[in-house]
């Protein structure tokens, strides 16, 4: 069970929004089944992936979430576009978090097609969403008994 106090906040990407909205709403019934119910404020529209580094460093650096949950979703097309945005956005959360020493977890899908996408952001227990909000209330435990052993 989660900490009573345990806030968080999800940064959600705006492009692929019938993906992205799959995401949240996985993400958002764990969060409440975890006991950090997202307080409707506390979800934060970025305009794309690539942008969810940034987004994430900055609520995480106002001291007021114990984590953050980012959710996107970058689909391979024709150019070099899909690599850049995907490398860039896995960096730059894990630096963020580092940065920060505050869980900020990976919900960007990174795809192929659409309909691997669609399959990874669906109503059920393989949403990618809830996988990363289940994430980052565990490393948000796991930081909290680490500090308290300290």
């Amino acid at each position: 069970m989660t900490h009573p106090e345990t806030r968080i906040a999800v940064v959600v990407s705006g492009f692929n929004p019938e993906v992205t909205g799959g995401l949240l709403r996985g993400a958002l019934v764990e969060l409440q089944e975890g006991g950090a119910p997202v307080a409707e404020g506390d979800v934060i529209d970025a305009p794309g992936a690539f942008e969810l580094p940034l987004l994430a460093q900055a609520l995480a650096r106002i001291g007021r979430y114990d984590g953050v949950v980012c959710l996107g979703c970058v689909i391979k097309g024709d150019t070099a576009h899909f690599e850049f945005i995907s490398l860039g956005a896995s960096i730059g959360l894990m630096q963020a978090g580092l940065a920060t020493e505050t869980p900020i977890t990976f919900g960007v899908l990174t795809t192929y097609d659409d309909d691997q996408a669609i399959v990874r952001s669906r109503d059920d227990a393989a949403n990618k969403g809830r996988e990363a909000a289940a994430a980052c209330l565990g490393a948000i435990a796991t930081l909290r008994r680490i500090r308290a052993a300290a």
